[in-house]
């Protein structure tokens, strides 16, 4: 990974795996790493960020979820490409993705009507 490097708030209520993994989303989402594009090992990363492989390594395993990343053997993990939008997605496809952001919102502090807020005030902004 040459691209922008990944940084934890140790102070922050939200879980450093959790930080990780937006992080690097949000990264391959807007194309800033690029498809084919090698993340480092969890060991490095882990060793880059002062935190336990295990923890790195769940970020990874929830991007692979996601299907963000590829891990290969030999080959290591790779931005994977990108999926072909879905015209339009049910229900149980963004359940997993709501429920991440309700839980970061949450360790923010944030109520219902705060999340419904910052959702409706995102949307506003995507459409423009």
């Amino acid at each position: 990974m040459t691209g922008p490097a990944v940084r934890v708030d140790t102070t922050s209520p939200v879980p450093p795996y959790e930080q990780i993994r937006a992080q690097l989303a949000a990264l391959i989402l807007t194309s800033r790493l690029a498809e084919g594009e090698r993340l480092p090992t969890v060991r490095q990363l882990a060793a880059d960020l002062g935190l336990a492989p295990g923890t790195v390594a769940r970020a990874y395993r929830e991007l692979e979820a996601s299907e963000l990343i590829r891990t290969r053997r030999g080959a290591g993990t790779r931005v994977a490409a990108p999926l072909p939008e879905p015209k339009h997605p049910d229900q149980s496809q963004l359940a997993t993705p709501a429920r991440d952001f309700i839980s970061s919102a949450r360790a923010l502090g944030a109520d219902a009507e705060a999340v419904l807020a910052a959702v409706h005030k995102a949307l506003d902004q995507s459409a423009l």
